[in-house]
């Protein structure tokens, strides 16, 4: 069974309230600033008896005209054919209404594919799905991290935190 969400980052750092002693106003330089956005996609892949995966693709918006500011539906066939080479078992998806997954072009795909089974949540159901929690705590903890994170870092934000989750995983 896997489950499927998507978030969105911004690539400029969280705003914070800089402190100094009165009458002299801080200042505090920031990198980041206006280099657009990054979408990610993930799937988490759960097997009894086996571990849960995490497989995920980034896709880098800078705001340049024309071009497209999310995830189209050969990115997220892309990361499903993925996961089906990762685990080499037909797949159960559970995934949101978002109007990708809903599309012609998206039923189009998914009927090609024998060995794929989708099942559509209810509209504003997040707490159902699972990848949602995920990235629930990647944003918690990107807002954490300090200002000065460097564009790589935020090219990749689920990588260290995908680590930490599968120690996390492994110590229950």
């Amino acid at each position: 069974m896997c489950f499927e969400g998507e978030a969105g980052f911004t690539r400029r750092p969280p705003k914070g309230r800089p402190w100094g002693r009165r009458g002299i106003t801080p200042v505090v330089k920031v990198c980041g600033r206006g280099s657009g956005r990054v979408s990610a996609a993930g799937l988490l892949a759960m097997r009894p008896g086996s571990r849960t995966r995490l497989c995920h693709r980034l896709r880098r918006h800078t705001g340049r005209k024309g071009e497209r500011r999310s995830l189209s539906e050969r990115d997220y066939i892309g990361l499903i054919d993925g996961i089906h080479q990762l685990v080499r078992t037909p797949i159960v998806l559970v995934w949101d209404r978002l109007n990708t997954h809903v599309s012609y072009a998206m039923r189009d795909l998914i009927g090609a594919r024998d060995w794929l089974t989708v099942f559509i949540l209810p509209a504003y159901a997040p707490e159902l799905n699972a990848a949602e929690y995920l990235w629930a705590h990647v944003k918690r903890s990107l807002a954490l991290t300090s200002s000065t994170a460097s564009s790589p870092e935020l090219d990749s934000p689920s990588t260290s935190h995908r680590h930490h989750l599968e120690r996390r995983g492994q110590k229950r």
